[in-house]
């Protein structure tokens, strides 16, 4: 069938008018959207933004109450995700959608078998992978099971199924954010190749910096509504944020500077293994202390031990000169010393619960009476932090997996200010959040260590690190390489130099 010029010269995705509510939320409001062949199109905005309901009308997980969508220039029905499928959309979401007991080469295929007298051709599915990561460019062992491959050959299996499926648009939605420098290097060649090829891509990141290198265009969204689309050479990274938040930030890292005390945390000879290897340090009253290294070099392992999340093979940890004897988290609980882990859905909250619930987790000794919890104080404590951490949510008792990445964040420090800890680990805690929350997030930083809290900050993102830290420690191997107690003259270069020592 020959196109008509029209179709040929129209975008490759046109979205318009797409309107969406679901019950108390107006979600989208008349959003139009488009991406050229051959393009990367930036879709950003804070959480709650809009974005993944967008995304999700294209890829027919929602059906629109409202709007058009256009093909190059034809009219297509997205109803369900095979509709997508058909219609040449392949969507990479934030959470992967890959059965960890099946192969690489089976996820790939799964659902869309191809038979011979009702048997699976294997042994031609298992030579399309291999053709599809040879395609990419990266090798993945293809007979492993998912759920053996790090998150970076995860992620290339899904880019895999996506392309397996002769696609003309690729979305993918915060791609990098488990990603090593290196990967992320190797995931935007494969994006610069899809290009090539013709095939347009929708790129979804709280990282602005990436924004800028693998965009053409860049659509920002708002209360769920378009705010502005705009060529990438336009914008600085000053102007992203204030479409996104809708006011001026001056300063993207508020960082008050204050006087530190004395030691309250000290941790001696810490050891597990080869993940944590005799490390020691101290936290000072009002310090903010940056623990940072590159993926696997001890951080987190290290904030479990203190946490009791795991157990220690070595090492002493004391509070305000008191030896502490933790085993277990509920240990570190009681010892008043809380942790924000970095998979906030998995670790930090139980999804199917309420935020009420929640919140209430590691407080019901504070609202129980008599073996029966008070709901009434739990719900007006809550109340208090909903106001104070801006938490966008219709009632208490919405589900905690129905929320915005960076309302979940909120919510598991709602449950931990609560508790009044005098040690505060957060472990990259504004991963996957957009400028605005970490604005709030960072304004809450500070106000804890003004309070005398001993916090620790694990983070992966140097200008955050620099940005928000009285004094870093930068790790590698397990190890603690070195120390950075001059932050007016600290760079990324001297933090990545003592990362890879």
């Amino acid at each position: 069938m020959v196109q008509t010029a029209s179709a040929i010269d129209a975008p490759l995705l046109q979205m318009r008018g797409i309107d969406k509510s679901f019950p108390g939320v107006h979600a989208l409001r008349d959003v139009d959207l488009s991406v050229n062949a051959g393009q990367v199109l930036a879709l950003l905005g804070e959480n709650g933004a809009g974005k993944s309901t967008l995304i999700k009308v294209l890829g027919g997980a929602h059906r629109p109450d409202g709007g058009i969508i256009e093909i190059q220039g034809r009219p297509v029905e997205i109803r369900s995700p095979v509709d997508a499928m058909r219609a040449g959309i392949g969507i990479i979401y934030q959470e992967f959608n890959l059965v960890p007991a099946l192969s690489a080469w089976e996820n790939i295929f799964l659902g869309r078998e191809r038979t011979i007298g009702g048997f699976i051709r294997h042994r031609e599915e298992r030579r399309r992978a291999i053709e599809l990561f040879d395609r990419i460019g990266v090798k993945v062992p293809v007979d492993a099971p998912c759920g053996s491959l790090s998150v970076a050959q995860q992620q290339i299996v899904e880019i895999a199924k996506a392309l397996s499926q002769q696609v003309r648009l690729v979305v993918m939605d915060e791609p990098t954010a488990a990603l090593t420098d290196s990967e992320v290097t190797r995931l935007f060649d494969i994006i610069r190749d899809l290009k090539t090829q013709g095939i347009g891509v929708i790129y979804i990141s709280h990282r602005l910096d990436e924004i800028f290198r693998i965009a053409d265009r860049v659509t920002v969204m708002r209360d769920g509504a378009h705010v502005a689309t705009t060529p990438i050479e336009q914008l600085t990274r000053q102007r992203m944020i204030e479409l996104m938040v809708g006011r001026t930030i001056e300063n993207e890292f508020p960082k008050h500077r204050h006087a530190i005390g004395e030691a309250r945390l000290v941790v001696q000879g810490l050891s597990r293994g080869s993940a944590v290897r005799d490390v020691s340090f101290e936290v000072r009253r009002g310090e903010v202390l940056a623990l940072t290294g590159l993926v696997g070099a001890g951080r987190t392992e290290t904030a479990r031990l203190i946490f009791g999340a795991d157990r220690r093979e070595a090492g002493t940890i004391s509070l305000d000169d008191a030896r502490l004897d933790i085993r277990q988290p509920r240990d570190a609980i009681r010892a008043r010393i809380c942790l924000l882990t970095e998979d906030r859905k998995s670790q930090g909250l139980v999804l199917g619960l309420s935020v009420r619930e929640n919140f209430g987790l590691p407080n019901l000794g504070a609202f129980s009476s008599f073996g029966f919890v008070g709901a009434a104080r739990e719900r007006a404590a809550l109340n208090e932090y909903v106001d104070r951490l801006s938490i966008r949510i219709p009632h208490q008792e919405q589900l905690a997996r129905n929320l915005s990445g960076g309302n979940q964040q909120k919510v598991v420090l709602a449950k931990w200010l609560q508790r009044n800890a005098e040690v505060v680990i957060f472990d990259e805690p504004t991963r996957g959040i957009d400028v605005g929350t970490k604005y709030e997030i960072y304004l809450l930083i500070n106000e804890l260590a003004k309070a005398g809290k001993a916090i620790i900050m694990i983070s992966s993102e140097l200008p955050e690190v620099l940005g928000m830290s009285d004094r870093i420690l930068v790790m590698h191997d397990g190890r603690i390489t070195g120390e950075i107690k001059d932050m007016a003259s600290a760079t990324q270069q001297q933090i990545m130099t003592l990362a890879v020592e």
